[in-house]
């Protein structure tokens, strides 16, 4: 990912230093355990673990392993020869019975977990503006559209709750997803524990918290991969799907809501009045690119035999990619609904723009229910009166109460045409979410 969109904290978790002190950490750890079962000198661990507090690998260590494999062509032939450069000799007793994807891959889920600890924080916090926001607005009138058009009267607090609403399913999603990461894999070779024992992998584990790989080759499967991409292309759609409608707000025809705008800010080289939604339209982006790394990451499920590497490529790409996407592109939107512009008067003008148009299902209902019409003629009576108000601009309330068909008297269609019909409810929705 480029340096515009990494947040300070995924820039630090997806260096190359900060790998390579993963690949310690598991390979100290089966060391560890391998000490207290008599495999390798407990002496040799003790004196690693010292140096490596003292001397934390950094981006010199990193530099150095880049020479190292610019000859060996093997990143963990490179990484164990500049351990034991900068930690001697005891170090020989470091990768003892393992292979490169034993180390590679269980640190991938460390870092994949810090990572999703991270997304996991951040859509807490999308979540919270929601909450807070949805609390503003639950009883602010608006217009609910449908494909665009003008529907019924709703709260703009109800999108805000539909909004806390999906992202708590994001969150399960994401939770789950994580949880298929927290895995260790120590099997070595064709994952058939030839040279390290499953009580190795076991112990790492529990010290951990976290599970053993039941069963692997020499790969951990990918399909574990698959859904943590899958979990959070799916928050990009949620993303996407907040943003858009931002979008949509924001528009000079609607203008019900608009991203925040700074001091100083321009939104044109060349039309100085322009106030675009360039933070929303950023999201919709990062959407698209959450999506594509989950095709990436299907196709890096089927691997041929016990172990290929075609999908590693393309993991160093996706997997700090997509988890440093979606934490900028949550962050982001954060932003914008917490410092979110909201027009109420506009929204109430846009409510009442099509003279009353969106009351029709009421009347239908009275008609129905009090007049004891039947659905196809109350059906008519209201849809020939609507397209006439549609084509000439006359209020819906008005011709009905000149057309000679219509039996409902004026203070039946008072209540017709009351907003807080459609706005009764509110408040038990509100209800089921502890609000």
């Amino acid at each position: 990912m480029i340096d515009r969109y990494l947040t300070p904290e995924m820039k630090t978790l997806w260096s190359e230093a900060s790998k390579y002190r993963a690949w310690l950490c598991v390979e100290l750890a089966a060391m560890e355990a391998q000490a207290r079962h008599g495999e390798v000198p407990p002496t040799a661990f003790a004196a690693l673990t010292a140096r490596a507090a003292e001397d934390p690998l950094d981006d010199a260590f990193a530099a150095r392993v880049a020479e190292i494999e610019a000859v060996t062509r093997h990143d963990i032939v490179a990484f164990t020869r500049a351990l034991t450069e900068r930690y001697g000799e005891e170090a020989r007793f470091i990768h003892h019975g393992l292979t490169s994807t034993d180390v590679v891959d269980t640190a991938q889920n460390l870092l994949l977990d810090e990572a999703f600890g991270l997304i996991l924080a951040d859509v807490q916090a999308l979540r919270e503006v929601c909450r807070v926001q949805a609390v503003t607005h639950k009883h602010t009138p608006t217009v609910g559209r449908t494909h665009g058009i003008h529907a019924e009267p709703m709260t703009f607090g109800l999108k805000f709750l539909n909004w806390m609403a999906t992202l708590d399913r994001d969150l399960q999603r994401l939770q789950a997803a994580r949880e298929q990461v927290r895995v260790v894999m120590l099997s070595g070779s064709v994952g058939t524990y030839a040279h390290v024992s499953p009580q190795i992998e076991e112990e790492v584990a529990a010290a951990w918290g976290w599970q053993a790989a039941p069963v692997t080759n020499q790969t951990l499967a990918r399909d574990r991969h698959a859904e943590v991409l899958a979990a959070l292309a799916i928050l990009g759609t949620t993303l996407e799907k907040i943003a858009v409608e931002i979008r949509h707000l924001q528009r000079s025809e609607v203008r019900e809501a608009m991203e925040p705008f700074g001091k100083g800010q321009t939104g044109s080289s060349s039309m100085p009045h322009k106030k675009n939604p360039i933070l929303t339209e950023n999201v919709t982006g990062f959407a698209r690119l959450l999506r594509g790394y989950l095709t990436t990451g299907l196709e890096n499920v089927a691997l041929w035999h016990e172990r290929d590497i075609s999908h590693s490529s393309a993991e160093r790409v996706i997997l700090p990619d997509a988890t440093s996407a979606a934490s900028y592109a949550t962050r982001r939107l954060t932003g914008v609904l917490r410092d979110l512009v909201v027009f109420p008067e506009r929204m109430l003008r846009n409510l009442n723009d099509l003279g009353g148009l969106v009351f029709s299902q009421r009347v239908l209902h009275a008609l129905i229910d009090e007049k004891g019409m039947s659905r196809e003629a109350a059906y008519d009576l209201v849809q020939r009166n609507a397209l006439r108000s549609w084509e000439t601009g006359e209020g819906l309330r008005e011709l009905l109460g000149a057309d000679a068909d219509n039996p409902l008297g004026e203070d039946e269609l008072d209540a017709a045409f009351d907003l807080g019909w459609y706005l009764r409810h509110v408040d038990a929705i509100y209800a089921r979410f502890g609000l």
